[in-house]
């Protein structure tokens, strides 16, 4: 009889962890909305690096996710979800951009806020954006520049 009560009892608290796993793993993915936050849209020319879950960022500070990511049709440019923690408020001449962490590190979504004394509304868009610079666009650009000065030099 004790040992099928340890059993249950491990079964349990198996289960337990487990159940508790797959609801950290479901926020961190951003499977499942945070409470307390509210929507806010914003489109992109690249959403290079960006994926759903993707950290939203306001000086350096986690405030939100990015819920869902779609390519809109009638401009190509990709529209963006963000889920913004409650009670963090921003202008409405806000500016999203998409930030690199480093040369090796992954992309987020960087808030800045702006200056207007009205705010953005639940479900309204950030209409000021910049997409993500592609690193390999960068190091063309430099080579190439590069092969110009030394072709201009021989001459």
């Amino acid at each position: 009889m004790a040992e099928n009560t340890t059993e249950v009892i491990v079964g349990g608290a198996v289960l337990a962890v487990a159940i508790g796993f797959l609801i950290y793993a479901g926020q961190s993915v951003g499977l499942v909305r945070e409470s307390g936050s509210y929507e806010l849209r914003a489109s992109f020319r690249s959403v290079e690096g960006v994926t759903v879950g993707t950290d939203v960022r306001l000086a350096g500070v986690k405030v939100g996710t990015v819920t869902a990511l779609a390519l809109n049709p009638q401009s190509y440019f990709a529209d963006a979800t963000l889920a913004i923690r409650a009670g963090v408020e921003l202008p409405d001449d806000s500016t999203a951009l998409i930030s690199s962490e480093g040369l090796l590190g992954g992309n987020f979504v960087e808030l800045q806020p702006g200056g207007s004394p009205f705010n953005l509304e639940p479900g309204g868009e950030i209409e000021d954006t910049q997409g993500s610079v592609s690193l390999i666009a960068l190091l063309m650009k430099f080579v190439g520049s590069g092969a110009e000065d030394a072709l201009k030099a021989e001459e």
